[in-house]
């Protein structure tokens, strides 16, 4: 039976410090895209699941659950150290790879979700006994089973909740978007005038104006994409649509 833990210093991440300061004294916003957050975060728990899976298989005395509490801290630990160097990592080997032409850039992975995932399997592959290292077994339904089977396992038993989950997604999120195109990176001199500016930030969640639409957006990405817009969930306007 999985037994829920208490939670580890990595919760830390959850405390609400109020304002975020920097160095030099300035409150910087803490917003970010909620919707990236939660994607992010829900296979974050998948990524825990195939760690503790590969880790014990073919072990007679260990099960997924026995390992889980301490590999969500090594994971957790490895993702958010390799998230504030996998940036200037990727721009390196881009230029080495560009020979000189200036279009680095354009080879380095922009999108954090899709970053987060690479860090998880490089993470798991670190778990992977000698039996968890052989081809068949990584590509097996069995393999894929036993880790739907564990994910499944700890939210019934409600181990790392998807709000702790979204304090570290929110946190890579802030590391891994240098682009600046998921969250908010304006600076204030007080606590006032960051007040002020959240009030009005893109980055604030909003919820729909639509009657009975209970979806929430970030202003920012309504336009920006179809992915973020609310017109895509809204309820109301799907109704609507049904009568075109």
């Amino acid at each position: 039976m999985f037994r829920v833990a208490k939670q580890m210093p990595i919760d830390q991440l959850l405390v609400d410090h109020g304002p975020v300061m920097d160095d030099i004294g300035s409150y910087q916003c803490d917003l970010c895209d909620a919707e990236l957050v939660h994607k992010i975060a829900q296979p974050i728990l998948s990524g825990l699941s195939a760690a503790c899976v590969d880790s014990t298989t073919g072990d007679f005395f260990r099960s997924p659950a026995m390992v889980a509490i301490e590999l969500r801290k090594e994971m957790v630990d490895y993702i958010t150290q390799r998230s504030e160097t996998c940036i200037s990592e990727m721009l390196l080997l881009a230029q080495v790879a560009d020979g000189g032409l200036g279009r680095a850039f354009e080879q380095v992975i922009d999108d954090p979700a899709e970053i987060v995932a690479c860090l998880m399997e490089d993470f798991a592959a670190t778990k992977r006994n000698l039996l968890g290292r052989v081809s068949g077994w990584i590509l097996s339904d069995s393999r894929e089973n036993k880790i739907d089977d564990f994910v499944q396992e700890m939210e019934m038993n409600h181990f790392w909740m998807i709000d702790r989950r979204e304090a570290v997604s929110e946190f890579l999120v802030r590391n891994l978007d240098y682009k600046n195109e998921f969250h908010c990176s304006m600076k204030f001199e007080g606590e006032q005038q960051l007040a002020e500016h959240k009030s009005v930030c893109s980055f604030r969640p909003v919820k729909c104006s639509n009657l009975g639409c209970r979806v929430s957006f970030v202003p920012c990405m309504r336009t920006s994409t179809t992915r973020f817009a609310p017109t895509k969930y809204c309820p109301a306007i799907r109704s609507v649509r049904r009568w075109y």
